[in-house]
C-alpha cells in the first residue's frame, strides 16, 4: 500500500462510516485500508506499514482505547500518529487516550475538512521527524566514518613520525663525533634543522695527523628527497676510514700534485659533480663548502660551490666575508677552483649554510653576513663555542615568534699555530 499522499488505516465499527471516510480520503489521494473492529485493526498494524491511524474509541469486543495502549507498545506517537474518534460529550475518553499516547483526537459526528486537515497536520509532523532522524542517523554514520578515518590518519602519522625520527637519527650519525684531536687548532659547530628532517649537512675531522677536513652543503629543497640525498653526501664525505667516503688519501704520484697528502678540495668537488649531475626530474642539486687545514703552515685551502662566502676574522683588525662566484655541485661545466686563506695564530674562519644570513625578521628582512659578522666581532675574545652560542641567542631574538625557516649549520675553525709552537 503505497500513496503519494500517505498510507491510512481507518477504524471504525460502523460501516457506513469506513466507507464514507475512505472515499472520502481517497480522493484526496491517500491509500486507505479499513478494520471493523480492533483486533483486525491490530493484525492489519502488525502485518502493512501504515502512515497513520485513524481509530474509533467506542467498538465492540477490544475498545480503540485497548487497541490503542496494544499499538503503542510497538510503535511511538513520532511513528504511527494515532487520532483517536470520539463523541464530543465523552471528555473522560479525551484524557485517557491522550494519556495512552493518542497524538490527536476528532469528535462525532466528523466533520471531514477538520479530520483532513488534522491527519495532513500530523502526517507533515511525522515526515519532518523522519527527515530529522534520518538527518542524524546520517551524520552519525558521517562521524562514524570520519571518526574511522582519523584514526586510520593518525596511525599514518604516527607511522610517518616513527620512519621520520628514524632518519632523522640516521642524519645525526654523520654530524661530528667529537672534536679533532689535532694540536694546533680548535673547532666548534652547530646543526639546527628546522623540520625534523635537514637538507643541510656538516662534519669536522682529522684527515690524518697534520689535516682536518671541515665542510658544510644545502641541499635544494626540503623533505625525504632532500634528506636522501644529504645523507648520501654525508656518507660520502666521511672520513678516509669509512669504504665509502671519497676523501680517501691519494697515493704517490696522484693528479693533484699532492703526493701522499689529502685529496685537494676543488677535486672532491669536481668528483661530486660528476657523481650528482642535475636531474631534471627531481630538480635537486646542492651548494656546498669543503676545506682541509693544515695545522703546520695554517693553510686553510677551501672550494666554494655555489654557496655562501667563507668568513675570516682575524686576530686583530676586521673580518671579511670571502664570497666566490660559483655553481652549486651539479650544474657546473668547468672545473672547480681551490681557494687558500694563510691563517695566523688566533685567526678563525667560519663555514655555515645560508639559514644563518637569510634568516627573517617580522618585516621581512634577512640577517644578513655583515650583522653576522660583527656577531663574531663581539664574540673574539670568547671560546669558539661561546660565539656560536651568542650568535645563534641574536639570530632567535632577529626571527622572534615566527622562528628561523630554515637549517642552521656552522663550522668553526681557530687557528692556534703549528704544533709545539706554543
Amino acid at each position: 500500500m503505497t500513496s503519494p499522499s500517505g498510507t491510512l488505516l481507518v477504524v471504525d465499527d460502523d460501516e457506513a462510516n469506513r466507507d464514507m471516510l475512505s472515499r472520502r480520503l481517497e480522493r484526496k489521494g491517500f491509500a486507505v485500508a479499513v478494520a471493523r473492529d480492533g483486533s483486525r485493526a491490530i493484525e492489519l498494524v502488525r502485518e502493512h506499514s501504515f502512515d497513520l491511524v485513524l481509530l474509533d474509541v467506542l467498538m465492540p469486543g477490544l475498545s480503540g482505547l485497548e487497541v490503542l495502549r496494544e499499538l503503542r507498545q510497538a510503535h511511538p506517537a513520532t511513528e504511527l500518529p494515532i487520532i483517536m474518534a470520539t463523541a464530543l460529550s465523552d471528555s473522560s475518553d479525551i484524557v485517557e487516550a491522550l494519556r495512552l499516547g493518542a497524538n490527536d483526537y476528532v469528535s462525532k459526528p466528523l466533520d471531514f475538512p477538520v479530520v483532513l486537515a488534522r491527519i495532513q497536520a500530523h502526517l507533515s509532523l511525522k515526515r519532518a521527524v523522519e527527515e530529522a532522524t534520518r538527518l542524524e542517523r546520517s551524520l552519525e554514520q558521517r562521524n562514524s566514518d570520519l571518526t574511522e578515518a582519523n584514526n586510520r590518519l593518525a596511525e599514518v602519522n604516527r607511522r610517518m613520525r616513527r620512519d621520520l625520527h628514524a632518519a632523522a637519527r640516521i642524519q645525526e650519525t654523520f654530524l661530528p663525533r667529537g672534536e679533532p684531536t689535532l694540536e694546533g687548532a680548535r673547532f666548534a659547530w652547530h646543526y639546527r634543522p628546522c623540520d625534523e628532517l635537514a637538507g643541510d649537512g656538516l662534519n669536522v675531522f682529522a684527515l690524518d695527523e697534520g689535516h682536518a677536513a671541515l665542510y658544510v652543503f644545502d641541499v635544494s629543497g626540503h623533505g625525504v628527497a632532500s634528506a636522501l640525498l644529504s645523507v648520501s653526501l654525508s656518507r660520502m664525505l666521511s672520513p678516509p676510514s669509512d669504504p665509502a667516503s671519497l676523501l680517501r688519501v691519494e697515493e704517490s704520484g696522484s693528479a693533484n700534485g699532492r703526493s701522499g697528502g689529502p685529496m685537494a678540495a676543488a677535486a672532491v668537488a669536481d668528483r661530486l659533480n660528476r657523481l650528482f649531475p642535475f636531474d631534471e626530474a627531481t630538480e635537486q642539486y646542492f651548494t656546498m663548502v669543503y676545506g682541509v687545514l693544515d695545522v703546520a703552515t695554517g693553510a686553510f685551502r677551501y672550494v666554494s660551490a655555489g654557496h655562501p662566502g667563507v668568513a675570516h676574522l682575524p686576530a686583530s683588525g676586521p673580518g671579511r666575508i670571502h664570497d666566490i662566484r660559483s655553481f652549486p655541485i651539479g650544474l657546473a661545466c668547468e672545473p672547480y677552483t681551490e681557494r687558500d686563506l694563510v691563517l695566523a695564530p688566533g685567526d678563525r674562519v667560519f663555514v655555515y649554510s645560508d639559514g644563518i644570513p637569510e634568516a627573517l625578521d617580522g618585516d621581512s628582512r634577512a640577517f644578513g653576513g655583515e650583522r653576522m659578522l660583527e656577531s663574531f666581532e663581539r664574540s673574539r675574545g670568547e671560546p669558539l663555542d661561546w660565539a656560536i652560542a651568542a650568535l645563534l641567542a641574536e639570530l632567535g631574538r632577529w626571527s622572534g615568534q615566527a622562528g628561523l625557516r630554515d637549517d642552521v649549520s656552522l663550522v668553526a675553525v681557530e687557528y692556534l699555530g703549528p704544533p709545539g709552537s706554543g
